[in-house]
């Protein structure tokens, strides 16, 4: 059988200080007793937790690119949000306060540098200041550290360019690179005795036969993993983390096809170099309750950059971070998908001027300038793009909490599908992992 192919040594890139390495490996046994499916943030976090609980039995983590942290965790804002936004007593409430913490400790404890420089969710229109004042009370009862509300004048203070009538300040909010970080995981993993196998496209999950030539195996480890080449692992029980292809392994395992996930992109522009002084931290609308996304905000980069925007519009290739990528089979899996168009229906005002904006400059810096009017078309150029993994029911529903999902019989018992780990998973990825490590010991009875 073929070895899965490998990498010379990674480091991760990100502003300086302790860099993060891994190492790819060459498949040196077949067998485990976990696979983890997914070496984005969230899988190679819980890969990390599931090693250190159970340091008696065999990991691997399996991903089909060639690095790690290559789609969503690689290509997002960077910020660690603090827990503003969620409902109450939530789980996405939770597991953000407590991620934020967890990150922020474990980049101190490995290096890994980071900048606290909070954040400003800015009323421009009195209409906007009940939003606000909701959204404070809300991260009130969330145990957000250091909220407050402040005036016109305070906002100028803390960010000199910035106009507006009121905002929340958010002093905790920071930003680091989350690749760094997601590598800086799998080095702990690897540390541990895990495997990572790269270039390792899951296509069929299945029983092992009891007359194969491998029956020993085929009874310890009765679950195959076979890849895009043909290759192969055998393993008790598998959790996936797949992201952008969450459905499409929880179908091929025989498990629902639903929630479906729908890929929207979200394209940045990035301010001149010249003009990053006119951003010290970031700065946010006030959401606006009948648009599912959070709208245009302004944010600064460990590099120093400043990132602005995104947008989100429909994208016609999962991994498409390009205006004109297209993938024939995703796009006639979205379009086909009724929960689509219940989604675009309700939201076709704000479908069309998000893809008006994505053609026209001039009307992103529109957006832009109700915050920070001295920004012009000639201070910003476009810039990167990221892809987010939507899950949606079949009502048009934006699933907004965690879905776990397995299946019956002998091998949907044995799985674990991590269905939908909702932004801002990147900021919570060490608190989801707990959550996942201990969702895997209850199902598989570790």
């Amino acid at each position: 059988m073929a070895a899965a192919a490998g990498l010379l040594r990674q480091r991760a890139g990100g502003g300086g200080g302790a860099a993060a390495v891994w190492r790819a490996q060459r498949r040196q046994r077949s067998t485990f007793d976990v696979a983890v499916v997914g070496a984005g943030i969230v899988g190679l976090a819980s890969a990390r937790e599931l090693v250190r609980r159970h340091p008696s039995l065999t990991f691997a983590v399996l991903e089909k690119e060639k690095e790690l942290a290559h789609h969503q965790s690689g290509h997002n804002s960077g910020v660690i949000h603090s827990g503003i936004y969620y409902t109450p007593g939530s789980l996405k409430a939770k597991l953000c306060v407590q991620g934020a913490a967890l990150c922020y400790e474990y980049c101190d404890q490995k290096g890994i540098p980071y900048k606290q420089c909070g954040k400003l969710i800015v009323a421009v229109e009195q209409d906007e200041i009940p939003r606000l004042k909701a959204l404070y009370e809300r991260g009130l009862q969330n145990n957000v550290r250091g909220l407050k509300l402040i005036g016109a004048k305070e906002i100028q203070a803390k960010e000199p360019f910035c106009r507006g009538l009121m905002a929340l300040d958010s002093p905790y909010t920071g930003i680091v690179n989350y690749k760094q970080v997601a590598q800086s995981y799998a080095e702990d993993f690897q540390e541990a005795g895990g495997t990572i196998l790269t270039d390792f496209e899951v296509t069929n999950m299945e029983m092992a036969k009891e007359s194969s030539s491998e029956s020993e195996d085929g009874l310890k480890y009765p679950v195959i993993v076979r890849n895009s080449k043909g290759e192969e692992i055998y393993c008790r029980h598998i959790v996936t983390c797949a992201g952008l292809y969450s459905d499409r392994l929880s179908e091929i395992s025989g498990c629902s096809p639903e929630p479906r996930i729908v890929p929207f992109r979200g394209d940045y522009l990035v301010l001149k170099p010249e003009k990053c002084y006119m951003v010290k931290g970031n700065i946010y609308p006030v959401p606006n309750p009948r648009f599912p996304f959070l709208g245009f905000h302004f944010t600064p980069r460990m590099d120093g950059s400043v990132w602005l925007g995104p947008n989100a519009v429909l994208a016609f290739k999962r991994e498409g971070y390009k205006l004109f990528d297209f993938s024939t089979g995703d796009f006639l899996d979205a379009v086909t998908y009724s929960g689509l168009w219940k989604l675009v229906l309700r939201n076709l005002s704000y479908g069309l001027s998000e893809m008006y904006r994505a053609c026209f400059l001039s009307a992103q810096v529109k957006e832009l300038q109700k915050f920070i009017p001295e920004v012009t078309i000639n201070d910003v150029l476009r810039g990167p793009s990221g892809v987010r993994a939507q899950a949606l029911d079949s009502d048009g529903n934006l699933v907004d909490d965690f879905v776990f999902d397995g299946g019956s019989g002998d091998i949907g018992s044995r799985i674990l599908h991590v269905r939908n780990a909702p932004s801002p998973a990147a900021t919570s990825s060490l608190a989801i992992a707990k959550m996942i490590a201990d969702e895997v010991k209850q199902r598989f009875e570790l």
